[in-house]
């Protein structure tokens, strides 16, 4: 059969959380030949053995390294857009959103190598109903039009995750029930070690990268959605998405950049996927399905170094966007005005501004790399039996 779900796993490891997810896939009944692996990894790392994982789970896909992935583009006649892939950087995702795109997959799935699904969770399948569902779930919504994807026991652990900006702390949530019927985005939350920007590591007492709170299962609650005019943080590495946003998902140009701006991508473009989810009127649900995240201890301050030249605009960008709607008429129009904007704007009010700049060329060059990719003729891609 045709795989339909495009699954990105960034990684310089030997990946062996696909062996984790392939099992609990099948353990859940879950056709696995639906899937289709796309491992983004490095010229110093063993491409052949990480393809090696997959043959010997049955399934298909494909190790790119940067010379595998510096093929592909001169094989598609895209080398000019090469550089929208930033070298030695989790944003290298981007690819696989490029990937997906270039051989029609319906679903994208981006998982962190770092993570594995609870036995107990049919992991795809879950993500793949939520994408699917249509019917009542809890909306949530709050003073300062950010919500905490870790509310439902923030009271008790404190916790606000990586981008969540500092000024809209300490907000009052509002809560409600909706009626949801179109579902863009499924992001699953973690347990163990919790995803905080290294500020909040600090604060919580860790110099590792990790973090000495801890969580479980019983932090979390039903899925929820954020309310239209309300932003959350969308994390990459547990996260599901249809084939549509894909023009407004682009993993943003971090560390492989003149003002050394890392750790942002997932955090920023789930601020243009979200603010385009409203203008279309689309839901991004988030909680379910958890995986368990076993993050390796780093240092704290090469994450603070990576997150500080940034942290003023992590403060402003959403207000840039908020209110940008172009003609409302695709994922694609919507992230063109908000390109834009950022693109023509002049933010030098702001501490390393001409970044802002920076991103909005790069999100003008992405729509153009996926309308010529649209433009040429490509055979989907087919699991093997």
């Amino acid at each position: 059969m045709t795989a339909d779900v495009c699954v990105v796993v960034p990684t310089i490891r030997k990946p062996r959380c696909v062996r984790d997810y392939v099992e609990n896939a099948r353990g859940h009944g879950f056709d696995t030949d639906r899937l289709f692996f796309v491992l983004v990894t490095e010229d110093f790392c063993d491409a052949e053995a990480m393809e090696a994982i997959l043959t010997e789970e049955g399934v298909s896909g494909q190790a790119f390294d940067e010379t595998a992935r510096e093929d592909w583009f001169d094989e598609h006649g895209l080398s000019r857009y090469a550089d929208l892939v930033p070298a030695a950087s989790h944003a290298q995702t981007s690819f696989g959103l490029l990937y997906l795109w270039a051989n029609g997959f319906d679903y994208g799935v981006f998982l962190d190598d770092d993570t594995r699904p609870h036995d107990d969770v049919d992991f795809f399948g879950q993500h793949l109903r939520n994408l699917g569902y249509e019917g009542p779930v809890e909306t949530v919504a709050s003073d300062t039009h950010w919500v905490n994807v870790l509310h439902q026991t923030a009271d008790e652990h404190g916790l606000y995750p990586r981008g969540f900006p500092y000024g809209a702390m300490g907000e009052a949530i509002e809560s409600d029930a909706v009626h949801v019927d179109r579902v863009v985005a499924s992001q699953g939350l973690w347990t163990d070690v919790p995803d905080l920007d290294a500020v909040r590591i600090l604060q919580d007492g860790d110099l590792r990268g990790q973090a000495e709170t801890r969580l479980t299962a019983e932090d979390y609650g039903d899925p929820f959605v954020a309310a239209p005019g309300n932003y959350l943080t969308v994390c990459s590495m547990n996260l599901a998405f249809r084939r549509e946003v894909v023009p407004a998902f682009y993993q943003l140009p971090m560390d492989d950049n003149p003002w050394g701006v890392g750790r942002f991508d997932d955090i920023w473009s789930g601020v243009f996927l979200k603010r385009a989810a409203d203008v279309l009127g689309d839901q991004i649900v988030s909680g379910a399905p958890l995986c368990v995240h076993e993050k390796a201890p780093r240092s704290t301050f090469d994450d603070l170094a990576a997150e500080a030249p940034a942290l003023e605009l992590n403060e402003h960008l959403w207000r840039v966007v908020d209110d940008v709607a172009g003609d409302g008429a695709s994922y694609a129009h919507v992230y063109s005005a908000m390109a834009d904007r950022l693109a023509d704007g002049d933010w030098s009010a702001y501490r390393n501004g001409e970044f802002l700049n920076y991103v909005g060329e790069h999100m003008r060059r992405w729509l153009d790399c996926l309308a010529a990719i649209e433009g040429a003729a490509v055979e989907p891609v087919v699991a093997d039996d």
